[in-house]
Parts: structure tokens; C-alpha cells; sequence
């Protein structure tokens, strides 16, 4: 599926966006999982900088 997301991303409006991945610890079980959202290039500090 990440094929997918990084070959649509290259073409053409897809530029405007990045991919990224965020390690969140769960509060349940204490393992951690990674959450992966395609975001706007001028919001990427904001999802890291949120909880």
C-alpha cells in the first residue's frame, strides 16, 4: 500500500503533501505503535507538535 500513496504523491498536486509516520505509546498496554497520515507539507510541525 505505501507504493501506492508514494507514486500517487509524485505526480502532479501530490507535491503539496508529505507522508509521515508518528511512534504513539498506547496507554492500555504500554506498546508502541506507529500512526501514518499524508498531510499538508506546511502542517507537518503541527501533527508532530499534537497528542
Amino acid at each position: 500500500m505505501a507504493k501506492k500513496v508514494v507514486a500517487t504523491l509524485q505526480k502532479g498536486e501530490g507535491k503539496g503533501h508529505t507522508k509521515v509516520i508518528k511512534m504513539v505509546k498506547s496507554p492500555k498496554t504500554g506498546a508502541y505503535t506507529f500512526c501514518e497520515e499524508v498531510v499538508l507539507n506546511d502542517e507537518v510541525k503541527n501533527y508532530f507538535s499534537k497528542k
